[in-house]
C-alpha cells in the first residue's frame, strides 16, 4: 500500500467506530479498512453506505456482485475481484459465468457480450456496468434494455451498487491496496 496501514498508535480513532468497522467485517479489519480509517467522516460513511448496498438492497445480490466483478475487472482493481468473486458465487453465480466475464474483460471488450454461460440479461447487466466503467455515459439502447428488464427501483440500486465499486476501484488502485495475505 502507498501509505501505511492505519494502526490506533498511528492515529487514535473512536472506539465505536472501530468497533463497528471490525462487526461489520466479522471481527477482523481488511486493507481497505486499514486505509480508510486514517479519516474518520470517511470511515463512519463508509461503514454506513457501503454495508447498505452490499446487504440491504432487495436487487438481486447475484447481478449486483457480477456488475462489481465487471467493475473490478475493467479497472484493474484485483483487490475488488479477490473480495466479490467468491461473493458472486455464493450469491449462485457459477465460475463459468466468472470465467466468461474474465475472457470479455480481457479482450478487445466487442458491444455485446456473447457467451453461452451468460444468460440476456446477465449479459446486459456486464454491459451497462463496462459503459458505466469505462465510458461513464450508459448508451440510449442499453440504457432501454435495462428498462426491458427491470423497474426503476433495480435500476437505481443495480447503478448504485456499480457507481459505489467504481469509487472503491478508484481507492484501491490509487492507494495500491493489495488483497490480504
Amino acid at each position: 500500500m502507498r501509505i501505511p496501514d492505519w494502526t490506533p498508535a498511528l492515529k487514535p480513532q473512536p472506539q465505536d467506530l472501530v468497533d463497528a468497522t471490525l462487526a461489520r467485517r466479522g471481527g477482523t479489519l481488511l486493507n481497505l479498512d486499514k486505509a480508510l480509517l486514517w479519516s474518520e467522516p470517511i470511515a463512519r460513511g463508509w461503514n454506513i453506505f457501503m454495508r447498505d448496498v452490499r446487504f440491504s438492497l432487495p436487487t438481486s445480490r447475484q447481478l449486483r456482485e457480477l456488475g462489481i466483478c465487471t467493475v473490478a475487472l475493467f479497472t484493474g482493481a484485483h483487490y475488488e475481484y479477490h473480495h466479490h468473486a467468491p461473493d458472486y458465487l455464493a450469491a449462485g453465480g457459477t465460475q463459468a459465468k466468472l470465467d466468461a466475464l474474465v475472457a470479455y474483460a480481457a479482450g478487445p471488450a466487442p458491444d455485446v457480450v456473447s457467451h453461452q454461460a451468460l444468460d440476456e440479461v446477465e449479459s446486459l447487466v456486464i454491459r451497462f456496468a463496462m459503459q458505466m466503467t469505462r465510458d461513464v455515459k450508459v448508451t440510449d439502447d442499453v440504457f432501454s434494455a435495462m428498462r426491458r428488464h427491470f423497474d426503476e427501483t433495480q435500476i437505481v440500486e443495480l447503478t448504485t451498487a456499480i457507481a459505489a465499486y467504481n469509487m472503491v476501484a478508484r481507492i484501491l488502485t490509487t492507494l495500491g491496496i493489495e488483497p490480504e495475505a
